[in-house]
């Protein structure tokens, strides 16, 4: 599935949730669903920020993943396993937006991929900005990477839907 079928997918997923399940913190250090999609646009922003890096980047980065990275790409995704990040990186998403701010955020999200997918292909493959756990990666590499989270946030997301059957 590409990425602007799976900002579909998120959005058909958006419209099964109340208010009060959106905003539901089942127990202190989980994420709320909308947390969990506040994450994933502000995440995918700043990825595709990294590609509109890429093309503004003056010579060839020669460097490439890291181990981590290889494999990842390599994998075609994200691990099925909590990550957890360092604790600077780590502050709580947003938990106060509406259904239909999210709801337009997504669409945002969606428009601006669009826009990056058409002229994806005509970056070079070597112009390269860097991930910080996955080393340097090209403007094509980012905007998989948003797929690929967003893939990864689907497990759990799954988990959460089972949590909610305690909210109502």
């Amino acid at each position: 599935m590409n990425d602007n079928g799976l900002i579909e997918e998120y959005k058909s997923f958006l419209t099964q949730y109340t208010r009060d399940q959106l905003c539901y913190i089942p127990e202190p250090g989980v994420w709320s669903v909308g947390q969990m999609y506040d994450h994933l646009i502000v995440v995918a922003h700043e990825y595709l920020d990294s590609v509109d890096a890429c093309e503004k980047v003056a010579g060839e980065q020669k460097q490439g993943k890291t181990e981590f990275g290889e494999r990842l790409f390599r994998n075609g995704g994200f691990p099925p396993i909590k990550i957890k990040l360092p604790a600077e990186l780590d502050a709580p998403p947003d938990n106060s937006k509406t259904r239909e701010e999210i709801l337009l955020e997504l669409d945002r999200l969606s428009e601006r991929m669009k826009r990056l997918e058409m002229k994806v292909e005509d970056i070079n493959p070597l112009s390269k900005v860097e991930h910080g756990g996955f080393g340097w990666l090209n403007a094509k590499e980012w905007l998989d990477l948003v797929s690929m989270h967003f893939c990864h946030h689907l497990r759990q997301k799954e988990r959460m839907d089972h949590q909610l059957k305690n909210c109502k």
